[in-house]
Order: C-alpha cells, then sequence, then structure tokens
C-alpha cells in the first residue's frame, strides 16, 4: 500500500456490529450465553468512551443463499420450524433456543457480511461484530456449543463470492476448537484455517495430525495448548505456526473468531490469557493484515462467559483495532 492509502486507512474508525435484537435469543439466565454478555460489552464500551470513537454497522439479515453457501438447506428449515415450534434446543442440548432465536442467529450472521462489505468498501478500517448465538461449532448440518450459524464461514464464501477475494484466513482463538468451521473447509485450499484451542477439551477435535485433506491438506492448521497456559504460548503459536504460514498463502481477508474464553478467569476454559494478552494478538494480527490483506480484518464475538474478564478482554481488543499507529 502506498503513503496515500496508508493515509487514507488511518483516517477511518473501526467498524462496531450490535443490535439489541441479539438479547432476544432467550437461554436463561444459568445458561453461559446469555444476553448479558453483550451488555456488558456495550457498558463498557459507553463507560469508556470508546463507543462514540467507534463507526457503528447495522447488521441486517442474511440472505439464504449465503446461508446455504455453508450449511445444509435442509438443516436451515428444521433450525427455522424447530425454533417456531417452541422446541428448547436444537440438535444438542446446550444449544439451547427460543421462539426468536433463528431471526437473531440469520441477523447476527448478517452483521457479520454487513463489516466485511464496510472494510472491503473502505468505509472502515476493520471491524469487531458483536454475533450472538456464537458460530464457530456449527456444522453444515448440526449445531452444537451454542451455535446455529457459522457466521465466520458465512462470511469467507461472501468475501469470495460476493467480493472476488481469493484466499481467506480464518485465526479461531477460542478456548475451545472450531470444528465447525475446521469441517467446511477441511478440503478447500482457498481457506486456511488456524486454530489456537486447550488441548483435551471440548468438543474433543483438533489434533495437530487434524491438517486437512485432499486439495486442503495443509490448509488447516491446530494448536492444541495444554490447560494452564497463557499470553507468551499464545503468542509464540502465531509467531512460529502462523506467520510462516501466512507469507506462503497471502490471504486477501483476515477473519477472526474472537473467542475470549481462554482468559484467565472464564469459568468454562482453564486458559491463563489476559487482557493484555488478547491486546497483544491482536496487535499481531492487524500487522498480518496490513503486510497481507491492506488492513482487511473483521472480528467476530464467540465464547467468553466472564462478565468483567468479557468486558475487558473486548475493550483491549477493539483499542488495539482502533489504534491507527499500530
Amino acid at each position: 500500500m502506498n503513503s496515500d492509502g496508508e493515509s487514507i486507512m488511518q483516517g477511518l474508525r473501526t467498524g462496531f456490529v450490535y443490535d439489541d435484537t441479539y438479547l432476544l435469543h432467550a437461554t436463561g439466565w444459568e445458561h453461559p450465553d446469555r444476553p448479558e454478555r453483550l451488555l456488558s460489552i456495550v457498558h463498557r464500551l459507553e463507560t469508556t468512551g470508546l463507543l462514540t470513537r467507534l463507526e457503528r454497522l447495522e447488521p441486517q439479515t442474511v440472505d439464504d443463499k449465503w446461508l446455504t453457501a455453508v450449511h445444509d438447506a435442509d438443516y436451515v428449515k428444521r433450525v427455522e420450524a424447530e425454533c417456531h415450534k417452541g422446541s428448547p434446543f436444537v440438535d444438542s442440548m446446550d444449544t439451547l433456543v427460543c421462539s426468536k432465536s433463528y431471526e437473531v442467529a440469520r441477523l447476527a450472521a448478517g452483521g457479520v457480511l454487513v463489516a466485511v462489505d464496510a472494510v472491503v468498501a473502505g468505509q472502515v478500517r476493520n471491524a469487531f461484530c458483536t454475533a450472538r448465538p456464537g458460530g464457530h461449532h456449527a456444522m453444515p448440518d448440526r449445531s452444537m456449543g451454542f451455535c446455529l450459524f457459522n457466521h465466520v464461514a458465512i462470511a469467507a464464501r461472501y468475501a469470495q463470492r460476493q467480493h472476488q477475494l481469493e484466499r481467506i484466513l480464518i485465526v479461531d482463538w477460542d478456548v475451545h476448537h472450531g470444528n465447525g468451521t475446521q469441517a467446511i473447509f477441511y478440503d478447500d485450499p482457498t481457506v486456511l484455517f488456524f486454530d489456537i484451542h486447550q488441548d483435551h477439551f471440548y468438543p474433543h477435535t483438533g489434533a495437530i495430525g487434524e491438517r486437512g485433506a485432499g486439495r486442503g491438506m495443509g490448509f488447516t492448521i491446530n494448536v492444541p495448548l495444554e490447560a494452564g497456559l497463557g499470553d507468551d504460548q499464545y503468542k509464540r503459536a502465531i509467531r512460529d505456526k502462523l506467520l510462516p504460514a501466512v507469507r506462503e498463502f497471502r490471504p486477501d481477508l483476515l477473519l477472526v473468531s474472537a473467542g475470549f474464553d481462554a482468559y484467565r478467569h472464564d469459568m468454562l476454559g482453564r486458559m491463563k490469557v489476559t487482557p493484555q494478552g488478547f491486546a497483544e494478538l491482536t496487535r499481531m494480527l492487524k500487522a498480518v493484515a496490513k503486510e497481507h490483506c491492506r488492513d482487511r480484518l473483521v472480528a467476530v464475538l464467540e465464547g467468553g462467559y466472564n462478565l468483567e474478564g468479557l468486558a475487558e478482554c473486548v475493550e483491549a481488543h477493539i483499542r488495539v483495532l482502533m489504534d491507527s499507529g499500530e
């Protein structure tokens, strides 16, 4: 990018996707993925003064053709039917739903596509999406792990087909392995999927030997870490495992499955990443986006269930995204 282009990018703001409709996915106060997660993030951004410095992006309901670009059409119809008839869950008992969940999930997925549009068009420098329910466990034909539709996977296909971006890099640092995203792109050489996660943990996938299949062999990179590890090990994984692969792959867009349940006090994980650690990981990925993707980076919320810790980690993440000097 030339100096004029860099100057223009530095003048842009970070996009922020949120809608009160996301709160209507009612899971009950005892469920980890409760609406208060998003409220804690928004409150933190308001009290720190960051919210007014972000570019608000209004989500739009995703078109069926983008859902079915990664999910079976019959599965999409089944999610709709189960929600509308009042089923308490879809496929797995941890993936609770209510009558509004289908519409909320479609709006969340569509919000990520709005962010992709804005980043590609140069309307914003990068973007953070408060998607809910999460997405990275959603398989082509079934839900699991609180997830109905795989927002990041949908966004990857959308970027390729709508914006003709050939190579997509997906980085998933949620404490749980993104098995749904991996399954969708396992034989696809146009998507490089990189996942750092807690080893021997739900959903019990993501071994080092899971590297892709067919033409996609080598385009899946898993870095399972033992419980109790933290900032240094996560940064080392990015430096030693991701960066060499990225230099060869040369992505056009970076999508981040930004789960914050690797936070040191999260109740669903046993890792020790600090808010400062997440800031450092974000800084490293921003450098990747600057070098290879013309700064195009879209981060999508996945896990993170300690309300105070989630808000603190998201703040640290967004501060780095906003910093034009990075």
